[in-house]
């Protein structure tokens, strides 16, 4: 915009007769995202996997870190990818759906097709050719990894990890419904390597990010990720472990 020299001198003129303006008092800095959320797992890490809306198939990612006052601070973000049927709050959320569940979770373990990144520390399965994550509703190993895959489980209704060398060149396994598998629920949630677009339901973000995120996770300060939006039901303020 062209700038009025006219206003500008004016406001001079002014100053000079009536003294000094205060400058106008800064507005008070926001509390960062886990200082305003109801539950961020009670670690001193925690991922935020925030979309603008329930429908939404992307958003933001961002790492944090737990000082020992208690304050939170950024570690990081990355662009985030989700569910091609945007979110869904995690207690009502079906297998198939394409959805990706919000809540509070652990993340249990991280895989890859990939080595690990050098300075990783959290727990980390290689993937091989018999490397597989049961999905079958059927079977006893519904929502595990398995290796080989066991008998009750089928091929067509599960993962072979070694067939997404580029989305699970690594990955961080996301605590949904894993811990006490609700059939039907959904399985295979994880954290990962950005695909083509939207997920099947899991979390994506770019390669770098996804490697950086596991060299700065460390299983002695409990990391969390905390998926959700950025009002209503499901918004992050409000979601809580699930």
């Amino acid at each position: 915009m062209r700038p009025f020299r006219a206003g500008i001198a004016s406001v001079v003129a002014a100053c000079a007769v009536l003294g000094a303006v205060p400058a106008a008092s800064a507005a008070p800095a926001a509390d960062p995202l886990p200082a305003r959320m109801a539950d961020t797992g009670g670690g001193r890490q925690l991922i935020t996997a925030q979309a603008p809306r329930t429908s939404s198939t992307t958003g933001t990612v961002t790492w944090w870190d737990r000082r020992a006052d208690g304050s939170w601070a950024k570690a990081g973000s990355a662009p985030a990818r989700f569910g091609a049927k945007g979110l869904v709050a995690g207690t009502k959320r079906r297998q198939g759906t394409n959805t990706t569940p919000t809540g509070v979770y652990d993340l249990p373990f991280a895989f890859g097709n990939a080595a690990a990144p050098a300075g990783t520390t959290t727990p980390y399965r290689r993937v091989h050719r018999d490397s597989w994550w049961c999905e079958d509703n059927a079977s006893r190993a519904y929502n595990r990894w398995t290796e080989p895959r066991p008998r009750d489980c089928r091929a067509a209704e599960s993962e072979r990890l070694a067939d997404y060398p580029t989305q699970y060149a690594h990955a961080l396994v996301v605590g949904f419904n894993y811990h006490r598998p609700v059939h039907g629920r959904g399985a295979g949630i994880f954290l990962h390597v950005n695909g083509r677009g939207a997920t099947a339901g899991c979390v994506s973000v770019p390669a770098d990010a996804m490697r950086r995120i596991l060299t700065w996770v460390r299983p002695e300060r409990s990391p969390h990720i905390a998926i959700g939006t950025a009002g209503g039901a499901t918004a992050l303020s409000r979601v809580r472990t699930t």
